[in-house]
């Protein structure tokens, strides 16, 4: 999960792009970079760290030009590195920079292809920087001085044959203008808009729709799965498809907790899906435990509040607010190392005891992931004297890892892989349990747009939509996501960081 921003304007560009990944920045806090052309240089800067502190007056000021891409990060495979912050930039073939949301399933294989085949050295541990050089390498093959709109797309069409997983990229040509594209599968999101301004019109490509509205845009629409827009540099605008067999599989977890609220992903209002969620939950619990004993359902900030209100206007039960959040303290799902984690939920949450005392508490949260989170916020409801916490899961059970650009830990750190509903009740402490089903989430999503046919619901299912995910692959991923495995790897890294050039 990262964000992805680009912009093609007739006026500097930076402050709107710092303005964009200001609104993106729950899709990463790890690091965040911005790249910016201008009469035939490059200016970059990226840093990890939040979009605010990365970004100073004087760094604002070297960032020239009407043309540009931004990213903010979280690490996929639980390196934060500075190395790794994105945009990447190669300077062969023209010049090109890239930032990416996604993960290649593949991107070993083709980072051997890169070395052998096409004689190109990748310098980190980034699957961005091989969707970076597989893409300036498909662009070279004509061997042209210029290349067209057409040898871009085709160069677009070489990379959907060779790559293989979720993807949605924003890059930059020098000289030429800005790229975006999206995986086939059209698994992570990606959309585009448009500015009319006195000079002309303005383009701008963002992960969610926010942007457009917070930067004045009129979104068009999402990139279809294995589409491409190229808007040159004097503001004309260009799409085709590149992919020979597209299929729509957006990922359902965007939906669930990814995503902005206020953001529209393929034709669905985020918001509306949550609230439909909270509907279909509601009528779960109406079905299944029709004599309950619920006093009052409180969300845990701030992903489930909108599902958490509609089920108790749907259950005819209070909504309270009980716990308030320290706006300070980044989304734990994304910490790397389980102790940061554990530490961060009480720094995070503080709980207003009046709501929980001798009441029946039905918690409304997301997803339920690792479970550690919530085995503490259920403890601190029952410090502040609750007769009974139940839980509710706006997701079903999380029981396979994500594979597709979403740091979802091992397996084996899944709370409800290989186990019953009735054990991860237990392991967090909850009265009850109750999770989402499949079948009503798909419901929940698809009603906004029903042309969504299918979806990426892997994390839900174990069945992955790009086929070539094997076990193999899966224990590979185990070894590198498990928190003993992110906490050497950010150690090493940390060395190198500490001798990196200053600021």
């Amino acid at each position: 999960m990262c964000g992805i921003i680009g912009m093609v304007a007739h006026g500097p560009v930076n402050q709107a792009i710092y303005d964009g990944l200001t609104v993106l920045q729950h899709r990463g806090q790890d690091a965040a970079g911005i790249m910016t052309w201008d009469d035939g240089r490059l200016y970059l800067r990226k840093r990890n760290g939040l979009v605010r502190d990365v970004f100073r007056t004087e760094h604002m000021l070297q960032l020239r030009g009407h043309i540009g891409i931004g990213h903010v990060r979280y690490p996929t495979a639980g390196c934060s590195s500075s190395a790794e912050a994105q945009p990447f930039y190669v300077n062969s073939p023209y010049g090109i920079s890239l930032a990416h949301n996604g993960n290649l399933t593949n991107a070993e294989e083709l980072k051997d292809e890169l070395f052998r085949e096409d004689l190109r050295h990748i310098n980190t541990d980034s699957d961005s920087e091989i969707l970076l050089n597989v893409f300036a390498h498909e662009l070279a093959r004509p061997g042209k001085l210029k290349v067209g709109v057409d040898d871009i797309f085709d160069a677009v069409a070489g990379v959907h044959r060779r790559s293989r997983g979720g993807y949605a990229a924003v890059a930059m040509i020098n000289g030429y203008g800005m790229l975006a594209f999206r995986d086939p599968h059209g698994i992570r999101p990606v959309c585009f808009g448009e500015r009319e301004t006195p000079q002309g019109m303005e383009y701008l490509v963002a992960s969610e729709s926010v942007a457009m509205d917070t930067l004045g845009f009129r979104l068009i629409r999402e990139l279809e799965p294995g589409e491409a827009v190229f808007v040159t540099l004097d503001g004309k605008l260009h799409t085709r498809q590149c992919a020979d067999n597209p299929t729509n599989a957006p990922c359902l977890f965007e939906y669930v907790y990814l995503a902005r609220p206020d953001s529209i992903i393929d034709n669905v209002a985020v918001y509306k899906a949550r609230l439909r969620m909270g509907q279909t939950l509601a009528a779960k619990i109406e079905r299944d435990w029709p004599d309950h004993d619920i006093d009052v359902v409180i969300p845990v900030p701030d992903t489930s509040r909108t599902s958490a209100l509609e089920m108790a206007q749907h259950l005819g039960v209070k909504y309270r607010e009980g716990f308030i959040k320290n706006r300070y303290i980044g989304r734990t799902f994304i910490m790397p190392g389980q102790q940061q984690r554990q530490k961060s939920v009480r720094q995070k949450l503080n709980p207003i005891g009046l709501e929980f005392k001798g009441k029946n508490v039905l918690l409304v949260d997301d997803s339920i992931v690792r479970g550690t989170t919530c085995d503490q916020i259920i403890e601190m409801a029952r410090d502040e004297g609750a007769r009974n916490v139940y839980f509710a899961s706006a997701a079903p059970p999380v029981r396979y890892p994500n594979v597709y650009g979403i740091d979802m830990p091992s397996a084996r750190e899944l709370i409800a892989h290989g186990r019953s509903e009735e054990e991860v009740a237990r392991l967090i402490g909850a009265d009850r349990l109750i999770y989402q089903d499949l079948g009503d989430l798909v419901t929940a999503v698809q009603q906004g747009n029903p042309r969504l046919a299918g979806f990426d619901a892997s994390c839900f299912n174990g069945e992955y939509v790009t086929g070539d995910v094997t076990e193999a692959y899966l224990d590979e991923l185990e070894e590198q996501r498990n928190d003993q495995a992110k906490s050497t790897r950010d150690a090493d890294h940390a060395l190198i960081d500490l001798h990196s050039a200053p600021d």
